[in-house]
This record gives structure tokens, C-alpha cells and sequence, in this order.
């Protein structure tokens, strides 16, 4: 390998090529915004489709010690992100800090490994509105034909998922016209969705059966992931997707106001508000009604308020909820075209995608997202979608969390001293990265088997073109 390959492989990115590189990004975001941003993003689909889906498959009533294992690890990992993003605020979050801190070509299998994530994660959550809204018309008498209820993956006569179409078209809409505009719509409507979330649980509160919670924890069924620690550590494992929306933020620290405030309040703020939510409305939720109910359930929530009689209460957590849920699209919508905007920037992938419009937005990445997400959402149903989205997210988590201790070797050298530093170092990030490697191998042997087949064809990838043509 010649001495010009071996840096395009394992050298080191210049961290002013990425400042210069993103200079036309327009810094609009604060914390207020970055806040509405991760919680938008983390509480997205996830907090009506997420609980009742792992409580039926995976943990029973534990499906709060599910949320709380996942957040245990992520809040690690997030110390980490909040101290990245605090000394190296550029698009591409992990792709862009690790091409920094341990070369090029790991810095695009932790890209490579979150871009699937973002693929995955905008069809999910247009396929958990989608649900949202079917269930919503049925409750009128309204339904759509099955040609355009549901995709073709489903093998039930669907061809397209209408509705999850339309979700991934509006919010395109939105974002082409702006981020500034973009994140106004993303604070009222978080604002709306925490509210119905406070009137699901105090409403669902009342219609709680303590008898529900008997043996919280299930008992294992062996040669199966329900029940026992195995099922909650595998239920943990699946909703790692919901809280990749810390890395929603970090993608967008480019454009980030005071990014070594900014950066750190929002991502670990809005994860501190998110699990506090998702655990109340899981122990709320199970507690209506046995969490076998809730099998193959996309909106658990909805359905839990009309079946205990509660139907006004459920017709409004439905229209706030499918308003709501675009707040997950917009997070996962930005950050993903961010990340496809980096690569295209640095010539990984091709260039057009690192285009930008006159108001500075990476509008060809987004169109190229949205195409890429509606494909994604044909070819998997909506429970195959939850289950392959954590692969990617933990490996990146691993490479971030082992990355703090390569970037302290260079703050106040060749990189600035940042205001917030992970803390417990040196111990916190090998924890975090230990916690990551340990719910990745909880992972079903389909989402791993997955997840290596898409590491190879990344490496290919760069193999092929992007050492030809990187920047």
C-alpha cells in the first residue's frame, strides 16, 4: 500500500477541513431548540409504538427495567457525545469525530454504521404514523384499501404504505424550506406531544389493574428472547432505536449557536426528559391491560385508551400523537441528510449529495434520505423495522465512548479544552463502551447477520470509491 493509500485509509482528518467545510451552514440552533430537537426525536414513534411492542415479545411488565437498562447505557455514551460535540461541533457527528481521533476509514464505519440506522429510523417512525392514523379512521369507519394500507413486504395484497408516504413528504417539504422555520414547527409540536403524554398517563392512571403487574418480571422460555434477564436485556437491545435521537443533535451541532453550551445541555437534557417519560407511560400502559395484548400492536396507546372506554381522551392522545410524531421524522430527517451531506462534502460518496441551496441547506442529501427511507419502508414491515435498528447505533456508541480517551490526548494541544468533560474519566467511557458491546450481543442473530452484510458492502464501498475519491 502506498504511503498516499495508507493516509486515505488510517489518517487522521483534519479538523479544520471540516470547519472550513461547513462555514455555510447557518448557526440558528439553541438550546431550546436542541432540546425540542432530542426529545422530539427520542420520544418521536418511539413512546406510542415502543412499549406495548417489547412488553408483548420481550419483557412483560419488566419493559420499564428494559427502558431504564437502555437509558443507563445510552446516558453513558451521551457524556461522551456531549463532550465530542463540545470540542469538534461538524456535521456528521461520529463520522466526522472519529475520522478525527482514529482515522479515516473508522470514521466511515461509524458513519456507515449510523446512515443505515437513519434509513431504518425515518421508516419506522413514518410506519408508526401511519399505524397511528389507520387506527385513528378506523375508529370512524374509515379505512383505506389494503393496496394502500400497507407495503408490499406485508404480503397481505399491500403495494404502498399511503400514509408513511405522505408523513416522509411533508416533512421534506418542511425542511426544504429551511431549518430555522423547520425548528419553530418542531417546538410547538413537542410542546403539544409532552402534554398529551402528561393526559395519557394521568388518564390511563386511573384505569390501571394492579393485578397486571403479578410477576412483573416473566419467566424465561427457554430457547426464546421473552422472559427472565434475557428477554429485558433483549428488549432493551430494541429500543436502543428510540434513543439514538442524541445523536439527532450532534449530527446538527454544525449549526449549533455556542456549541460548547449548547451541545452538552441538549443531549443530555433531553435524554434525562425522554426516559423519564418513556418509563411512566410503559408502567402506565402494562398496567391497563396484560402486556400479551399488546402483540403486534403498532399503536398501543391509542388502542389501550378506547378498549378501557376512554374514547375522546384516545381520538385526542391520536390527533396530538400523529402531530407529534413528525417531531421524530424532523429529528431523524435532519440528521440523517447531515450525515449524508458529510459524505458527500468529503467525497466518500458522490459529491452531489454535499450540495447545498442558497439558504445553505443540504437539500440534495434530503431528497436522496427521503427516496432511500420510502424504499426501506416497502421492502420491511413495520415489527422488522423495529428489530434491525440498534446494530449500527451501538457500534458507532462503541467507537465514540472508546474515542474520549484518543481526544484527551489533543484538548488544549491541537484542539480546544472543552466546558464539559465526561465525567469519572478514565473509567465512564469503558463502561459506556462495554455497555454497547454487551446489548449488541443481546441482538437477535438476524439484526447482527444484517449489520455485518452492511459493514462489508460499506467497506467495499470505501474500497472502491471513497479512497478514490476523498477529500
Amino acid at each position: 500500500m502506498t504511503e498516499k493509500k495508507q493516509g486515505k485509509w488510517f489518517g487522521k482528518a483534519d479538523p479544520s477541513a471540516f470547519e472550513q467545510s461547513d462555514q455555510h451552514l447557518k448557526k440558528t440552533l439553541g438550546v431550546k431548540e436542541m432540546l425540542a430537537l432530542g426529545v422530539g426525536t427520542i420520544v418521536g414513534a418511539a413512546i406510542f409504538t415502543l412499549p406495548g411492542i417489547v412488553a408483548a415479545t420481550h419483557a412483560g411488565a419488566a419493559v420499564t427495567i428494559s427502558f431504564i437498562l437502555a437509558a443507563i447505557v445510552s446516558g453513558l455514551t451521551a457524556f461522551a457525545y456531549a463532550e465530542f460535540a463540545s470540542v469538534l461541533p461538524f456535521a456528521g457527528s461520529a463520522y466526522s469525530w472519529v475520522s478525527v481521533v482514529f482515522g479515516k476509514v473508522f470514521g466511515w464505519i461509524a458513519g456507515w454504521a449510523l446512515l443505515a440506522e437513519y434509513f431504518i429510523a425515518v421508516a419506522f417512525v413514518a410506519s408508526g404514523w401511519s399505524a397511528n392514523m389507520k387506527l385513528f379512521l378506523s375508529s370512524f369507519g374509515w379505512s383505506l384499501p389494503k393496496a394502500l394500507a400497507n407495503p408490499f413486504s406485508a404480503g397481505n395484497g399491500g403495494v404502498i404504505d399511503l400514509f408513511a408516504l405522505l408523513a416522509v413528504l411533508i416533512v421534506a417539504t418542511l425542511l426544504y424550506r429551511g431549518t430555522n422555520n423547520t425548528a419553530k414547527v418542531e417546538n410547538t409540536l413537542v410542546v403539544l406531544k409532552v402534554g398529551v403524554i402528561v393526559l395519557f398517563i394521568i388518564v390511563g392512571a386511573t384505569a390501571i389493574h394492579p393485578s397486571n403487574y403479578a410477576h412483573f418480571v416473566p419467566t424465561h422460555v427457554p430457547g426464546t428472547d421473552f422472559g427472565g434477564w434475557q428477554g429485558i436485556a433483549a428488549g432493551a437491545s430494541q429500543i436502543f432505536l428510540a434513543y439514538i435521537g442524541f445523536d439527532s443533535i450532534a449530527a446538527n451541532s454544525a449549526e449549533a449557536k455556542n456549541p460548547q453550551k449548547t451541545m452538552p445541555r441538549g443531549i443530555i437534557g433531553s435524554l434525562i426528559i425522554a426516559t423519564a417519560l418513556f418509563v411512566t407511560v410503559s408502567l402506565v400502559l402494562v398496567g391497563m391491560f396484560h402486556y400479551i395484548k399488546y402483540a403486534n400492536n403498532a399503536a398501543p396507546a391509542a388502542w389501550a385508551l378506547l378498549a378501557s372506554g376512554h374514547s375522546v381522551t384516545s381520538h385526542i392522545l391520536s390527533v396530538v400523537a400523529l402531530a407529534g410524531m413528525f417531531t421524530g421524522l424532523i429529528g431523524m430527517m435532519m440528521a440523517g441528510s447531515r450525515l449524508l451531506y458529510a459524505f458527500g462534502r468529503d467525497g466518500l460518496l458522490p459529491g452531489f449529495l454535499g450540495g447545498v441551496s442558497k439558504k445553505g441547506q443540504p437539500n440534495n442529501a434530503l431528497i436522496a434520505l427521503s427516496v432511500i427511507a420510502v424504499l426501506v419502508g416497502s421492502v420491511f414491515s413495520f415489527t422488522e423495522l423495529a428489530g434491525l435498528m440498534s446494530a449500527g447505533t451501538l457500534i458507532a456508541f462503541i467507537m465514540v465512548s472508546l474515542g474520549i480517551y484518543a481526544l484527551r490526548r489533543r484538548e488544549g494541544k491541537d484542539l480546544p479544552v472543552p466546558s464539559f468533560k465526561m465525567p469519572l474519566y478514565p473509567i465512564l467511557p469503558a463502561l459506556a463502551a462495554i455497555g454497547a458491546a454487551y446489548i449488541y450481543y443481546t441482538l437477535d442473530h438476524q439484526a447482527q447477520l444484517y449489520s455485518v452484510a452492511w459493514f462489508v458492502l460499506g467497506l467495499l464501498v470505501y474500497a472502491f470509491y471513497g479512497v478514490k475519491h476523498s477529500k
